[in-house]
């Protein structure tokens, strides 16, 4: 690639950022880096009545959460900057007069009430509105009026807007790396509005003018965009400018397959669509993120990255430095790809036991008040014999408790199954090896306690599973002599003798 490649991430700040988004800024991250080039941020916040306080924070903490920090943005290398679209509004005006100048844009004068009545007027007649070639002549703007009296409307203040100017009878060819060569015939194509009555540009004619100034290469964003490309191109055109690559990227579906993933359907299915909590600031309705549900960042990148893209390999378990490496937009999917929630808990499961035991130790004990006075050099013993298991730090008690507490019941289903007649005297001969090893080592109460159920040939089940029962509570948990060593020999033979009472 011969041109400094420069990708932009432009949400609007109109709330938290919903992983759909995300996906987004993640490949335009990895196309960035692939190519050496540069990720920007730029807030798209020129509808000032969506703005929502404390959105734009969220935007750049979760993209610095998932490990993609943008290189140029608000209060950062501001090299094209302000980044922000609503304090470069004084910018945009001029390119609107210089479109009309050019006979690409021009004046609407309509009222909204004059639009509403053309609406119903076509809806009676079984057709569909649309500002363009075909009825603009008929409307109040600046082709249908004369230059005098478009200036005597402009002098006596009269609210208006500037519209684009749709060609007649045109065919488009456009390009887009993901979907290939698209046609489109202009004459089903609507003017544009470009420039509001308020003196504020839309997102059409900011984003154009933005990306041209900022120098953007390519603009990699969602389906939902494709309807635009069309007037984006024209305006390049229109300006004289040369357009940068378009790359639009399929939906998120939801876990059915049908239809654009929601926050309803987070909500309804039990998991997060946004990177981290939310609390709205007007309502203080809170919404789950993945980090605080527990998930790693490097995992949620991971299952974000295969939502449209595959690598064409069996490979499915990327680090960021390997996805930016086997990045390549060719191929992205055109189809939409199917959220599967059970997956994105199968590479936490998988980054889980990637995790460092002193940092997961620490996280544990934050998060469970009985673990407040145990040692954490103790608590990353067991995490390492637990992780495997686990797929969130959430799960740990549940794996564990028991090297913490001893079991005050048992479970009556196993104990049915474990304690037989016999096993009395069998927990009563354990607790005597146990409480006769010196050095209670792993090794030694293997060798220790193997030793004397092969030399009476007893069936290893029938001392395992009492065992494991008397030292735990219920069937399940990690080696019963890794257990052992864990609690030390007081506590087993405490917990051993404990058991025969109960029997």
């Amino acid at each position: 690639m011969t041109k400094n490649v420069r990708v932009r991430f432009a949400p609007s700040p109109t709330g938290p950022l919903h992983i759909g988004g995300v996906r987004t800024a993640l490949f335009n991250y990895l196309f960035a880096k692939k190519h050496n080039g540069t990720f920007v941020l730029r807030i798209e916040d020129t509808d000032q009545n969506r703005y929502v306080e404390g959105a734009e924070q969220y935007i750049i903490d979760a993209l610095n959460w998932c490990g993609m920090p943008f290189d140029e943005g608000p209060n950062k290398n501001e090299k094209f900057g302000p980044y922000r679209q609503s304090e470069r509004k004084h910018l945009y005006k001029q390119y609107a007069d210089g479109l009309i100048a050019s006979g690409n844009a021009y004046y609407a004068f309509d009222t909204s009430e004059n639009l509403d009545f053309h609406r119903k007027d076509h809806e009676a007649k079984g057709k569909t509105f649309i500002y363009n070639w075909h009825n603009r002549l008929k409307l109040s703007n600046s082709l249908s009026l004369s230059a005098e009296e478009t200036q005597t409307k402009l002098d006596a203040g009269d609210d208006f807007v500037i519209r684009f100017k749709s060609p007649q009878d045109e065919t488009l060819h456009l390009k887009d790396i993901i979907r290939g060569d698209i046609k489109i015939d202009t004459n089903i194509l609507d003017d544009k509005v470009l420039f509001k009555s308020d003196g504020m540009p839309t997102y059409h004619l900011a984003n154009i003018v933005d990306d041209h100034l900022m120098e953007i290469t390519h603009v990699i964003r969602g389906e939902e965009w494709l309807p635009s490309l069309a007037l984006h191109y024209q305006l390049y055109k229109a300006f004289g400018w040369e357009a940068p690559e378009f790359a639009h990227l399929p939906l998120i579906l939801k876990p059915t397959g049908k239809g654009k993933l929601s926050k309803r359907d987070g909500d309804k299915l039990g998991f997060p669509v946004f990177p981290l909590k939310w609390t709205d600031p007007k309502t203080k309705d809170v919404s789950r993120g993945y980090k605080e549900d527990g998930y790693f960042a490097d995992a949620m990148v991971n299952f974000l990255a295969f939502l449209g893209w595959n690598p064409g390999t069996e490979q499915e378990i990327f680090s960021l430095e390997e996805l930016i490496k086997a990045f390549d937009l060719n191929k992205v999917n055109k189809s939409g790809a199917r959220f599967d929630p059970d997956k994105t808990k199968w590479f936490n499961h998988h980054y889980m036991q990637e995790q460092n035991n002193d940092a997961l130790a620490e996280a544990f004990k934050n998060s469970h008040q009985k673990l407040a006075d145990i040692d954490v050099n103790y608590i990353a013993m067991v995490v390492d014999l637990i992780k495997e298991r686990a797929t969130f730090v959430s799960d740990f008690w549940d794996l564990s408790h028991f090297f913490f507490t001893a079991p005050t019941s048992y479970d009556e289903k196993a104990s049915k199954k474990a304690f037989k007649e016999g096993t009395k005297d069998i927990l009563e001969q354990i607790a005597s090896i146990a409480k006769n090893i010196e050095d209670f080592t792993v090794e030694n109460l293997q060798t220790e306690i193997k030793g004397w159920i092969t030399s009476n040939e007893i069936g290893f089940g029938k001392v395992m599973m009492p065992l494991r029962l008397a030292l735990v509570g219920a069937l399940q948990g990690p080696d019963v002599f890794d257990i052992m060593y864990m609690i030390g020999k007081e506590e087993t033979v405490k917990r051993v003798q404990k058991a025969t009472e109960a029997l």
